[in-house]
C-alpha cells in the first residue's frame, strides 16, 4: 500500500513501478478507482482483468462462472463474493505461469467495494504467486485496503533542497518573493510546485487569502482558476465530463450537445489540454489529477448539474443502470418512478454480487419515494443488505432513517431483528429478549411465521450469550414451540437448544439423532450443528458441521464457514478428534480474521487454547486464552469467558497444577461469575472432579456434582453424563469405586475416546494404588495408546508413569505428523492423502493451487516422504 496526500506523488511511483516491470518482462494490469463509479459493481475489477480474460476457460467451471456473473456477461446471480475472488486468484496465477504479473491499482480509496474486497482477499494470498500488487490510497480515507494487513510505504513531502530544486525546473524565472510563497504554500507537494505557478497571476490576491486551507482545497481553487480563463464551450465539456461515470469522448461530447443545442466536437477539449487539465485520446477523456475532476465540480451551480444529468439520461438510454443514477442525480423531489427504477437497478447490482451498489440505489430509490410504505421498505432492504457487508455503521443510519418513516407492525419487527443480529445476542439480557420474543408472537399472528423464527433465534442468541434467567428462557422456548412449523425443523431445534440446553435437551437430542438418519431434509446442516454442541451432543455435531462445511465452501460463504468450523473444532475436541479439531480451529481463526467476526475469532482462539492445552504446550494455551478472553471481558460474552476458564483449567491439569486447576474450572459452576454458563459447564464436570480429587478438594466438589446430577435427570446430554459418571467413580471410596468405574468403561464411548481413555488411566491408578497391578496395567496400556493416538501428550505421559509404577516401562511416544506439521499443512496433508489435487484442495480452502503446491514442497520433508502416495501413511499414529 502506497499511502499519502493528493498530489504526493503516489501516481509517479506506481507508473514509475510499471515502467520497470514491463521492461524487465513482467506484464502489468492496471486499474483505477473512480469517485462517481464507486456504485457500479465489479467496475474495477474489470478493468483490471480484462487482458486476461482469455484465460477464464481455464479455469472450473463455477469459479469461470462466477467471473462472468460478476463482470456482466452471463446473465446469472452472481455467487458468494468468495468464490469470485477465489477465481480472480486463480486467473491471475494461471496467467502468471507465462509472465510474472505486476498489480497496479490507483486511487483505491475509490474502487467499488466488491471490486476492493476481492482485491484485498487476492493480497493476502499472494506469498507463493509469482504476482505482486501495488495500491495508492490517499490519506482520510477509509476503505477495505485500511484492513489487508498490507506491507505500507507512506510518501511523504519533499524536503526543501528538493521542493526547490523541483520548482525550478517546472516554473524557472520565478519572481523571488513569488518563488518563496510557491515554496511556503506547497509544503513539499510535487503536485503542488508544478501546478501552483500556473496560476501565479492570481497569488497577490487569492493566495494570502487562503493560506489557512487544505492544501487540497487551495489546488482546487488554483485548477479552478485556471478553467474560469477557458472558452465557454470547453467548461462546459469538462463539467459534462467531470459528472460522467466514464472516461468515454462521445458520451460526453453527446450530453455536452444536448445541453448547448448545438453540435460539439472533440476540437472544443483543445484550450483545457493546453492548460494541463486533460488528457484526450481517440475514444476517451480523463482528467489529469482526481483534484482537476473536483474543482469543476465545485465551481458548477446546483441547476448546471442537473441539465447535465438530464442530458446524460437521455445519452444513455441503452444503459439502464448508469441511466437511472443520472436521473435520479436530476431529480429535484419525490419520483416514484425514479424510484422504482433505482430498485429495479438495486436488484440488478445484487443480483451480479454487488451489495454495496444495491444498497446505495435503495438509499437513493428510499429519498425520492412518494409512498412512505415504499420508502420503509427500501430503507429495511437496504439495512438487510448493509448487514450482509459487515457495516454496522451503515445498518445504523439506514435504521435511523426507517424510525423516521411510518412503519407497519411486520416492517418495525424487521427493523429490530435487522438491529438484532449485529450484537449476535450480546446486548440487553432481559429485556432485549422479551421484546424480541414479543415481536416473534405478534409476528406469527400475522402469518409471517419466517419473521417469527428469526426473532426468536435472536432471543435464544441472546439466553446463550448472557444469562437472562429461567422465566425469561421459558417464554422464548413456549413462543417457539407454538409456531406452525415442522418438529424437526433446523432452526426450531436451535432455538431450543440455545434457549433451553438443559429442559429441552431430551426433545433437541431425540430430533437430532432423527435427522442424522435422514440428512436431506429440514434444512441447512450447520443449524443441526449449533443445536447439537448446546445440547452437548458433540459426536452428532462433528458430523452434521462436516456436511455444512462441504455445503458453505462450495457456496463461498465464508462468513458463515468461519462459525461452522469453530463449531466442529468445538466438538472434535471435546470428544478428541484432535486431527479434525486442530485444522478446523485454524482455519475458523483465520476465516474469522478476514470476515471481520471479532467474537467468533475469539471463539476459536479459546478453542485452540483448549487443544494446546490437551497437547502439553502450555505457553500458547495461555497466550490464546488470554487474547480470547481480552475480546469478551468487553462484551460480557459468557460462552467464551466460560470456555477460558475450561482451557486454562485442562493446561493446569496438563501440568500437574492440581489445586490451580480446581481454581479456574471452579468459576464455571459460580452462577455469580461472569464465566458462569448454564449449559457449558455441563462439560466440564469431569475435568472438575478430577482437579478436586487431585488437589484434596474431593469433599467441596461433592456439592457441585450432587447439583449436576439433578441437571442430568432433565437431559440425556451424552457430554454431561459421561463427565458425570466419570466424577462419580472419582469421588467413590473404595468399596463403590471399582462398580462405577466399570459402569463408566461400559457406557457407549466409542466416539468419545479421549473421555474412555481418561477413565481408564483414572480406572487402572486406582486399581495400583489398590495393590492390583498386574490389572491395573491392561487398562494403562490401553489409555496410553489412545492417549498416544490422539496426540494428548500430558496423559500419554501420565500414563506411562503409572505404567513404570505399576512395574511396567513403556517405549517412547513416536512423534506424529501432527507434532510436525502446522494446522494448516496438517489440513493441507489429510486433502491430498484423501486423493484431492492441488486444485481441489485450493478450491476447499480459497487458496490458489499454487500454495498449496508450496505448501506439500514443505510437508513431504517434514514427513520423511517424497510423494504424495507416502501422505497416508505417514499421517497414521504409530503403533
Amino acid at each position: 500500500m502506497v499511502r499519502g496526500a493528493a498530489g504526493i506523488g503516489k501516481s509517479a511511483l506506481l507508473s514509475e513501478a510499471g515502467r520497470l516491470a514491463a521492461d524487465a518482462g513482467w506484464r502489468v494490469l492496471a486499474t483505477a478507482g473512480v469517485e462517481s463509479e464507486t456504485h457500479v459493481p465489479f467496475a474495477g475489477l474489470y478493468q483490471l482483468l480484462r487482458p486476461v480474460l482469455g484465460d477464464l476457460e481455464r479455469l472450473p467451471g463455477p469459479q469461470r462462472a462466477a467471473v462472468l456473473a460478476a463482470i456482466g456477461r452471463a446473465d446469472a446471480p452472481a455467487p458468494d463474493l468468495y468464490l469470485i475472488a477465489l477465481a480472480t486468484l486463480n486467473l491471475l496465477g494461471d496467467a502468471a505461469t507465462r509472465a510474472p504479473i505486476l498489480l497496479l491499482v490507483e486511487d483505491a480509496h475509490w474502487l467499488d467495494r466488491p471490486s476492493a474486497d476481492v482485491l484485498v482477499f487476492v493480497a493476502r494470498r499472494l506469498e507463493f504467486e509469482p504476482v505482486v500488487l501495488l495500491a495508492a490510497t490517499r490519506d482520510g480515507f477509509r476503505r477495505a485496503f485500511d484492513r489487508a494487513g498490507l506491507p505500507e510505504l507512506n510518501v511523504g513531502r519533499l524536503d526543501d533542497p528538493t521542493a526547490a530544486t523541483l520548482l525550478d525546473i517546472h516554473a524557472p524565472g520565478l519572481q523571488p518573493a513569488v518563488r518563496e510563497r510557491i515554496l511556503s504554500e506547497a509544503a513539499g507537494n510535487p503536485l503542488a510546485l508544478i501546478e501552483l505557478p500556473t496560476a501565479v497571476g492570481h497569488i497577490d490576491d487569492r493566495v494570502a487569502s487562503t493560506a489557512w486551507l487544505p492544501l487540497t482545497t487551495r489546488l482546487e481553487q488554483a485548477f479552478a482558476a485556471r478553467v474560469s480563463e477557458l472558452p465557454t464551450a470547453t467548461r462546459l465539456l469538462l463539467l459534462v465530463t467531470a459528472l460522467n461515470d466514464r472516461d468515454v469522448l462521445s458520451e460526453a461530447l453527446a450530453a455536452a450537445a444536448l445541453v448547448a443545442d448545438a453540435p460539439l466536437t472533440a476540437d472544443a477539449f483543445t484550450p483545457a489540454v493546453e492548460a494541463r487539465l486533460v488528457e484526450v485520446g481517440d475514444a476517451s477523456v480523463l482528467f489529469r489529477h482526481p483534484l482537476m475532476r473536483s474543482a469543476v465540480v465545485q465551481r458548477s451551480s446546483i441547476g448546471q448539474r442537473h441539465m447535465i444529468h438530464a442530458a446524460f439520461a437521455q445519452v444513455l438510454a441503452d444503459d439502464a443502470d448508469r441511466r437511472v443514477w443520472h436521473r435520479s442525480a436530476a431529480t429535484t423531489g419525490p419520483d416514484e418512478g425514479v424510484a422504482s427504477e433505482l430498485e429495479a437497478a438495486a436488484e440488478r447490482a445484487r443480483r451480479r454480487g454487488g451489495v454495496d451498489a444495491a444498497v446505495a440505489a435503495l438509499e437513493r430509490a428510499a429519498r425520492v419515494s412518494e409512498d412512505p410504505v415504499r420508502q420503509g421498505e427500501r430503507l429495511l432492504r437496504a439495512a438487510e443488505l448493509a448487514f450482509e457487508l459487515g457495516r454496522p455503521d451503515l445498518v445504523a443510519g439506514l435504521l435511523r432513517q426507517s424510525a423516521a418513516v411510518e412503519l407497519s407492525a411486520g416492517q418495525r419487527s424487521r427493523m429490530v431483528w435487522i438491529r438484532e443480529r449485529f450484537d449476535d445476542g450480546i446486548g440487553d439480557v432481559v429485556a432485549g429478549v422479551r421484546s424480541l420474543t414479543e415481536l416473534a408472537e405478534r409476528s406469527a399472528a400475522e402469518g409471517d411465521t419466517g419473521l417469527a423464527l428469526k426473532l426468536l433465534w435472536g432471543a435464544a442468541l441472546r439466553c446463550f450469550w448472557t444469562e437472562p434467567g429461567g422465566v425469561v428462557r421459558d417464554e422464548v422456548v413456549s413462543a417457539a414451540e407454538r409456531l406452525p412449523v415442522d418438529a424437526h425443523d433446523g432452526r426450531l431445534l436451535a432455538i431450543l437448544a440455545f434457549a433451553a440446553p438443559i429442559e429441552r435437551g431430551a426433545v433437541v437430542i431425540e430430533r437430532l439423532r432423527w435427522l442424522a438418519a435422514n440428512p436431506s431434509r429440514h434444512g441447512r446442516a450447520s443449524r443441526r450443528a449449533d443445536a447439537a454442541l448446546l445440547v452437548g451432543a458433540f459426536d452428532l455435531a462433528v458430523g452434521f458441521c462436516a456436511a455444512a462445511i462441504g455445503e458453505l465452501r462450495s457456496e463461498g460463504r465464508l462468513g458463515l464457514l468461519a462459525r461452522c468450523l469453530a463449531s466442529q473444532a468445538w466438538s472434535a475436541a471435546h470428544v478428541g478428534d484432535l486431527s479434525v479439531a486442530i485444522p478446523a480451529a485454524e482455519e475458523a481463526a483465520r476465516l474469522s480474521r478476514e470476515t471481520m467476526q471479532p467474537i467468533m475469532l475469539a471463539t476459536a482462539q479459546v478453542t485452540q487454547a483448549l487443544l494446546a492445552a490437551v497437547r502439553g504446550d502450555l505457553d500458547r494455551a495461555a497466550a490464546l486464552a488470554a487474547e480470547a478472553e481480552q475480546a469478551a471481558l468487553p462484551v460480557a460474552a459468557r460462552p467464551v469467558l466460560a470456555q477460558v476458564q475450561h482451557a486454562r483449567g485442562l493446561a493446569a491439569l496438563a501440568d500437574g497444577h492440581h489445586a490451580e486447576a480446581y481454581e479456574q474450572l471452579r468459576r464455571m459452576f459460580d452462577p455469580a461469575d461472569p464465566a458462569y454458563h448454564t449449559a457449558l459447564r455441563c462439560y466440564a464436570v469431569g475435568d472438575l472432579a478430577e482437579a478436586a480429587v487431585h488437589a484434596g478438594y474431593g469433599d467441596a466438589v461433592e456439592a457441585i456434582v450432587t447439583q449436576m446430577e439433578t441437571v442430568a435427570q432433565l437431559t440425556p446430554s451424552p457430554a454431561l453424563h459421561a463427565g458425570l459418571r466419570y466424577a462419580q467413580a472419582l469421588l467413590a471410596d473404595d468399596r463403590d469405586a471399582q462398580a462405577l468405574f466399570e459402569a463408566a468403561l461400559r457406557a457407549d464411548l466409542a466416539r468419545w475416546p479421549f473421555t474412555r481413555a481418561r477413565v481408564q488411566l483414572a480406572y487402572g491408578g486406582w486399581l495400583r494404588r489398590q495393590r492390583r497391578s498386574a490389572e491395573s496395567r491392561g487398562h494403562l496400556r490401553a489409555a496410553r495408546e489412545t492417549f498416544d493416538a490422539l496426540g494428548t501428550i500430558p496423559w500419554g505421559e501420565r500414563a506411562r508413569q503409572e505404567l513404570r509404577a505399576s512395574g511396567e516401562t513403556s517405549r517412547r511416544r513416536i512423534p506424529d505428523a501432527r507434532d510436525q506439521l502446522t494446522p494448516q499443512e496438517l489440513q493441507i496433508a489429510q486433502m491430498a492423502a484423501e486423493g484431492l489435487t492441488n486444485r481441489e484442495i485450493g478450491q476447499k480452502l480459497y487458496l490458489s493451487h499454487r500454495t498449496i503446491s508450496s505448501h506439500l514442497h514443505k510437508i513431504f520433508p517434514k514427513l520423511g516422504i517424497t510423494a504424495r502416495s507416502g501422505l497416508r501413511v505417514a499421517l497414521q499414529s504409530p503403533a
